[in-house]
């Protein structure tokens, strides 16, 4: 029997909040809508390149170092997975972390669901729940969600999709769903390095994140009726050292008609649409972000470059 999903109906909100943002000055488009199906492939193909060692990097924090992770947790915990995917960061730690409940979560329902399917009956013995939501703007959890031990697994530095202030906010509403100080947060960030280093992990030689980048005006046209030409679209990526961040966008090669029902915008030649921020942050300053938040830091490892970094934090007492 599939496992059960708490489902929502985000149709109208998402077609509004991307028309909004296509209209607005400058256009725009949430970064959390490139993980239809293939957007979530092309980031599991992203993760193999050379460029993009992120992901390489914190598999190894979590192998040389899992294991104090597990120790300073302890067993048993709900296991709250935050843009699950294709929950296998998570399933790599079941058998350290043993986990008595596992609630993965996702925007993409069907990649999910697919993806919870092939994870238990591996692990037979730990009870998943799948929530199908949108997390970015109201994490909630269903009743079904244990309250003891939970904590909140925030891997792949996904956490620097948000501004700051978006962070501390996304933050605090982890920490209040802790429901006491045997909750906490398990967080992936991407530390702050060479600008030609940033870059390139978003500009790779074989283009696939151009791919992505692009995939996502497909995206777009089936879930708000409008009618991108990937063709007429180029891919960009640049480091903004004055925020902090890695800024993504596509830039119109021509001039370009962009139409849906009742509706329709110019773009100019080289104008762009802001697709995806990523900040790069301190060890010092995120630690700051959390206890801003109502946690405090109880470990944190990096790899051997000092290029990410894994912290764990206890929710506040009081």
């Amino acid at each position: 029997m599939p496992p059960s999903v708490e489902t929502f109906d985000p149709q109208a909100a998402i077609r509004a909040e991307l028309l909004e943002g296509l209209l607005a000055e400058p256009a725009h488009i949430a970064s959390k809508y490139f993980y239809d199906a293939l957007g979530c492939k092309l980031f599991e193909a992203i993760c193999e390149l050379p460029e993009y060692a992120l992901t390489r990097n914190e598999a190894a924090i979590f192998a040389e170092h899992g294991a104090a992770m597990a120790r300073a947790i302890g067993p048993g915990c709900t296991l709250i997975d935050l843009g699950a995917g294709n929950c296998a960061k998570a399933a790599a730690l079941f058998p350290l972390l043993h986990p008595s409940q596992y609630v993965p979560i996702d925007i993409s329902q069907d990649f999910l669901l697919e993806s919870v399917a092939r994870l238990q009956p591996r692990f037979a013995h730990i009870e998943m729940t799948p929530v199908a939501q949108d997390f970015s703007e109201h994490l909630q959890l269903p009743a079904s969600v244990r309250e003891q031990h939970r904590l909140f697994f925030y891997p792949g530095s996904s956490i620097g999709n948000f501004s700051p202030s978006q962070a501390l906010a996304l933050l605090r509403r982890m920490r209040a769903l802790c429901l006491g100080s045997d909750g906490g947060v398990l967080i992936g960030i991407d530390l702050l390095k060479d600008k030609a280093v940033l870059e390139a992990a978003y500009d790779d030689a074989l283009g696939l994140t151009a791919a992505f980048n692009l995939n996502l005006l497909r995206h777009v046209n089936r879930l708000a009726g409008t009618d991108f030409d990937v063709k007429q679209w180029l891919h960009r990526a640049h480091f903004n050292a004055a925020l902090g961040r890695v800024e993504m966008h596509l830039l119109a090669a021509e001039d370009v008609r962009l139409s849906w029902p009742g509706q329709q915008r110019f773009f100019m030649s080289g104008e762009s649409i802001h697709t995806e921020n990523s900040y790069k942050y301190s060890i010092e300053g995120f630690t700051e972000l959390l206890q801003r938040a109502g946690f405090e830091v109880q470990g944190q490892w990096t790899d051997a470059d000092q290029g990410f970094a894994v912290i764990h934090a206890r929710a506040s007492a009081g």
